[in-house]
């Protein structure tokens, strides 16, 4: 499992108040989400017979989809970050139809990988899966990773920008201080049709390229953050039919539960937030997150 399999602080939050037009968390890793919960390695295990829920929060894949349908979010987007990840994501959306799947080496991951290239092999493999709707999170991370991995990730991202291409599949980006170098490369490899900017973290001038480039930006509870006005700004240049929304859980809880696990049911509090943010209704901005997270992984069903 990544590196980012760590434990967040405190218990789950409650529900917040359910949206009125469902929508869908275009980025979710449910497997680390029921760990943080259990306080122990899942391993491969996607049933039912777990018992407890002594965090608060879901105590197994069908209560984590229980519990964000009742808050309005009826999809969930499960993203691989590794081969192990990946493979739990492929089960996980072939066993409930309220789940698909991506596949991905994470790019903070690539480096420390003893054979690169028989991983992607394997990633390769499980992008044929029918249920398998996009390749990522993979990209460019210059915070947890310096220049002595940078080649690694390079070429880990462009192996993953082809195989989203051969296979028709979207491609998921994470992209932490590496703004230039993500354009420079995806310009240079050639986008595939739909590209999601997961977790936006750029500013008005980011968000306008990667909008000319005809990226969906995916905003996070990042954008409820004291000191995340950038972010803000950010959406509130996003049109419509380029917004998307996800939890990243259980990591980026947003306020005012900043810290605490997130889970896929605390999407309306981003989705409030950024209704505020950008001025939509509530109802059309919903409409708008459903149709475009459609448009980028296909139909659930």
């Amino acid at each position: 499992m990544s590196a980012r399999k760590h434990s967040r602080q405190g218990a789950f939050p409650p529900a917040p108040e359910p949206l009125p037009v469902r929508v869908l968390d275009s980025h979710t890793h449910i497997d680390i989400t029921l760990d943080q919960n259990l306080g122990g390695d899942l391993g491969g295990d996607l049933g039912g017979d777990l018992d407890g829920d002594t965090a608060g929060g879901p105590a197994t894949i069908e209560d984590a989809i229980a519990r964000a349908a009742a808050a309005g979010v009826d999809r969930l987007v499960q993203v691989g970050v590794d081969v192990e990840s990946s493979r739990w994501g492929v089960e996980a959306a072939q066993r409930h139809p309220a789940v698909l799947a991506t596949v991905a080496l994470h790019p903070n991951d690539a480096p420390r990988l003893a054979d690169l290239d028989e991983a992607l092999r394997e990633i390769e493999r499980l992008a044929a899966h029918p249920r398998v709707r996009g390749i990522g999170e993979t990209g460019l991370d210059y915070f947890r990773t310096g220049d002595e991995g940078r080649k690694a990730q390079h070429e880990s991202f462009r192996a993953h920008i082809a195989i989203a291409k051969r296979h028709g599949k979207a491609l998921v980006i994470h992209d932490r201080d590496a703004h230039d170098d993500i354009l420079a490369v995806i310009d240079e490899e050639g986008a595939p049709d739909q590209v999601v900017m997961h977790c936006f973290s750029g500013d008005e001038d980011f968000a306008r390229a990667c909008l000319a480039r005809g990226f969906l930006l995916s905003f996070a509870g990042t954008v409820t953050f004291g000191n995340a006005a950038h972010l803000r700004r950010a959406a509130a240049i996003t049109p419509l039919e380029a917004i998307l929304v996800e939890t990243d859980a259980p990591f980026l809880t947003p306020a005012p539960f900043r810290g605490r696990p997130n889970a896929s049911y605390l999407i309306p509090l981003t989705v409030r937030a950024l209704a505020e943010v950008t001025g939509h209704d509530l109802d059309a901005l919903c409409a708008a997150i459903s149709a475009n997270g459609e448009r980028a992984f296909g139909s659930w069903t």
